[in-house]
């Protein structure tokens, strides 16, 4: 029989439902009621046009009013505003916008799909400022658009740090606009939890936007050009955007006595059916089942919509089917960052009084030794019984690919025993053997079965002030990048030989920097009778959760803002400005690169280099204000990562900052970074051993402390001194004790052995394989390295006596003496070292 199906909303759900209606019946009267212009448009495009990325109007309208009503013999009616719900004439008031005249329009069945309004909250001075918009379709969007054009606006103020606001901040900063973000709470983007939102405000505040935190607006002033805070500041804005969150649009319902929940949201069944069983709703005016823990929620975003609206339909078609809840999977664009989340974050788990742990890890987006790839940062959250009930994930690429996954697995019921088991596709430019996926189920899974017991990013400081005892396992070198409290460190390495150290009287907390050694440590100590607990995440999470923002506390009241920026700012170089490629090497390459170049600038002249190290950013930081010189900008541009460094102190520079990034937050990481404190500048290491991992040890360690200006000295003694042999066979004569030596010794470097699973030389071509395809550099190209960068190498001549060893065979460069010699160079060292 044929029916009436009436929609109030055409829209996202309201538009998808009309579809699908048609596809499924071909005799049912469709009709959408539309109270603006425009139906089916791209509401998540709207702050793409404003900043230009969109540039084509017309490509928002996915569908206009004719061309739909014809594709899908439906009738469109734009410019109609339902007014009432008629429920026991099954009638709708409908008033025509244009002319202000109402008529009456009967159903069978009625489709509510009014979506959710912004919010506009009655603040001071709002109703006479003439700049405040808020953006929820094409005519808003157009009105934001004229406004900028034609006022020539250059500073203007977002409120709210939610999807719309960052979009709008980044946006408006496109259009070379300076921008303050003003959010409430101590925290954008609420689907993630706090130490994962740290990414972002510190890469909000690298890119100029003056970001505030813990704040809101209390008043508009002279007709909005001013903007004043709860904590007094006031803002001068050229125009304010609201997007403190929205509201569902539920007028008609309340009137009409239909059942609401949450925040005023229509209540439905699964089959999203309302009290009154002949009107459905669907979209960010319904009420959903959040799909984690069963509570009644508000989710306002595109796919529930999209999907209910298709589900509406089908449950009026007779087909048996059912809404699930809502997990509320997202993802947004900051700047260069993607920021994706699903399921329940810290917060809500809390709030609904569920029991939860949580892993973070750091894995690479794509094969490590294929060039270009970012750092991922990823928050698993799940159950005691395995159940995965939330992921969070912040990072340049790959971010929503990961996100993705683990919110499909947890749509089918997969648990974090599972996600090892996920076979996805890999190929060195898109993943590794091991997925990040896969991987945080390793982890997981390892904490549930007991193999490990962790502590949080926000219980270190706690710890510390108890006293605590942490082991940092990390390299001596890494402890520049910064410490926790008085902690004793024993690299990884070294734990088994030197656990004695360690109390057993005590738990150990021991910590790495992303998490993976620390782990590592622990399963030693805990098979040997220790306490143990692992950092979560590494020295990284908590470093990360510690961002400090640059924004004044207080700042005079016509003082807030700086001129206005242009966007994608790129430093132009001049005439005597050396530019580096170093893309694809890895840790320390980059930084070698600088130093190599610097060495051969002359004071104020400037140096611009490129890598895919985004780790290369922290470093270069520390490396120019440990050795006297000057980072002017670092910035990230797509899937590489810029810094533009002079050689000396600022006073020697003649270019500025380049506009558009934020040269306080370059400061203030400069200054966060570890100072040396010893006056001393020298380093030395006896290299004693003869094995391959430990001589790649020592070239490292060598190379790294060269790079920060330090006078390296490497005293090469017995086995070690098989190191710098020469590759090519010396003709020399032996006789006796020198001739068996010279048998049963390694000829040259490339033919070292290394001091575990040798096994006759296959586990040190394996290692050397793997430094290969890993892209690190071999031993003899260290060595030259060190050589090139001045590291001072002297061979005994005791040892070289006593092993038969000639001065021909030692390779050039190379200084001979006692060790007088050596001790010489430790009394102006303040690193020693015993290899």
């Amino acid at each position: 029989m044929k029916r009436k199906i009436v929609i109030i909303g055409g829209v996202a759900g309201g538009a998808t439902a009309a579809a699908r209606l048609r596809r499924l019946n071909e005799e049912d009267e469709i009709v959408i009621f539309e109270k603006g212009e425009y139906i089916s448009f791209a509401n998540c495009g709207l702050p793409y046009h404003i900043g230009g990325t969109i540039q084509e109007r017309d490509n928002l309208l996915l569908e206009t009013v004719g061309g739909m009503a014809k594709k899908f013999n439906i009738g469109i009616k734009n410019f109609s505003e339902v007014v009432k719900i008629n429920r026991a004439e099954k009638t709708i008031t409908v008033k025509h916008v244009l002319t202000g005249a109402t008529t009456e329009e009967s159903y069978d069945k009625l489709i509510i799909s009014t979506g959710a309004r912004p919010i506009k909250p009655a603040i001071a001075g709002i109703e006479e400022a003439e700049n405040v918009f808020t953006l929820r379709n094409i005519p808003d969007m157009d009105k934001i658009k004229a406004y900028i054009n034609e006022h020539q606006v250059k500073r203007a103020t977002v409120i709210g740090g939610g999807f719309i606001g960052l979009e709008m901040m980044e946006n408006l900063w496109e259009l070379g606009i300076q921008v303050s973000l003003v959010e409430m709470s101590d925290q954008v983007m609420a689907p993630i939890d706090f130490e994962m939102a740290q990414s972002v405000h510190a890469h909000i505040d690298m890119h100029n936007v003056n970001l505030i935190l813990n704040d809101g607006v209390k008043a508009f002033e002279d007709k909005g050009s001013k903007v004043r805070l709860n904590s007094g500041k006031v803002l001068n804005t050229d125009m304010t955007i609201l997007s403190i969150g929205v509201t569902p649009e539920n007028e008609l319902a309340t009137a009409a006595g239909l059942k609401t929940g949450v925040r005023g949201a229509i209540v439905v069944n699964d089959q999203l059916q309302t009290s009154d069983p002949d009107i459905f709703a669907v979209g960010d005016v319904i009420e959903v089942t959040d799909f984690v823990n069963g509570k009644p929620t508000v989710v306002p975003l595109a796919w529930p919509a999209n999907r209910q609206g298709r589900l509406v339909a089908d449950h009026l078609n007779g087909m048996d089917v059912r809404y699930k809840g809502t997990m509320g999977t997202s993802v947004a664009k900051v700047f260069e960052l993607t920021v994706a989340a699903a399921g329940n974050n810290e917060k809500t788990l809390n709030g609904s009084g569920t029991d939860y742990k949580v892993v973070h890890i750091h894995p690479n987006s794509h094969a490590g030794y294929y060039p270009g790839a970012s750092p991922l940062d990823i928050k698993l959250l799940f159950g005691l019984d395995g159940k995965i009930l939330g992921v969070q994930a912040v990072g340049m690429e790959g971010v929503e690919k990961r996100v993705d996954v683990i919110a499909t697995a947890m749509k089918l019921g997969a648990t974090v025993y599972d996600l090892p088991d996920l076979e996805l596709a890999y190929a060195p430019p898109y993943s590794s053997a091991k997925d990040p996926a896969n991987i945080a189920g390793y982890v997981a899974s390892n904490i549930l079965e007991g193999k490990i017991d962790t502590f949080q990013w926000h219980e270190v400081d706690g710890l510390i002030a108890k006293g605590a005892f942490l082991l940092d396992v990390r390299e001596e070198f890494e402890l520049a990048t910064g410490a926790l409290g008085n902690a004793y460190t024993i690299p990884l390495a070294q734990i088994r030989e030197r656990m004695s150290e360690l109390p057993k009287d005590k738990t150990i907390h021991v910590f790495c920097q992303v998490g993976h050694r620390g782990y590592n440590a622990a399963r030693i100590l805990m098979q040997n009778g220790f306490s143990v607990k692992n950092l979560d995440g590494g020295y990284k999470t908590y470093k990360q959760a510690k961002t400090t923002l640059t924004y004044e506390e207080d700042v005079p009241e016509a003082a807030v803002h700086v001129e206005p920026v242009h966007a994608k700012p790129a430093a132009q170089p001049a005439s005597n400005t050396i530019q580096v490629d170093a893309c694809g090497l890895q840790c320390p390459g980059p930084i070698l690169k600088v130093k190599e170049n610097i060495d051969k600038m002359v004071d104020g002249q400037e140096l611009i280099i490129e890598a895919s190290d985004f780790g290369f950013l922290a470093d270069i930081a520390a490396w120019t204000k440990n050795t006297g010189n000057t980072l002017l900008s670092k910035e990230i541009d797509g899937k590489i990562v810029r810094a533009h460094v002079a050689k000396g102190k600022a006073g020697a520079v003649k270019s500025a900052t380049p506009a558009g990034f934020n040269e306080a937050a370059l400061a203030a990481q400069a200054a966060q970074a570890p100072i040396l404190q010893e006056t001393k500048d020298g380093a030395t290491m006896v290299v004693f051993s003869g094995d391959l991992d430990k001589a790649l040890a020592s070239f490292i360690i060598a190379n790294g402390a060269a790079a920060y200006g330090k006078q390296v000295t490497m005293f090469f003694t017995f086995w070690g001194l098989n190191v710098i042999k020469r590759p090519e066979k010396v003709s020399v004569a032996k006789r006796g004790m020198e001739r068996m030596f010279d048998i049963m010794l390694p000829s040259h470097a490339g033919k070292l052995p290394i001091s575990k699973m040798n096994m006759s030389g296959v586990g040190s071509k394996m290692i050397q394989a793997v430094m290969k395809q890993k892209n690190v550099d071999s031993l003899p190209a260290m060595i030259a390295q060190a050589q090139k960068m001045g590291v001072k190498m002297v061979a005994c001549t005791m040892s070289m006596d006593i092993m038969g060893i000639k001065e021909e065979e030692i390779i050039e460069g190379v200084d001979f003496g006692g060790v007088a010699a050596y001790i010489g160079d430790t009394m102006d060292a303040n690193l020693n070292l015993f290899i």
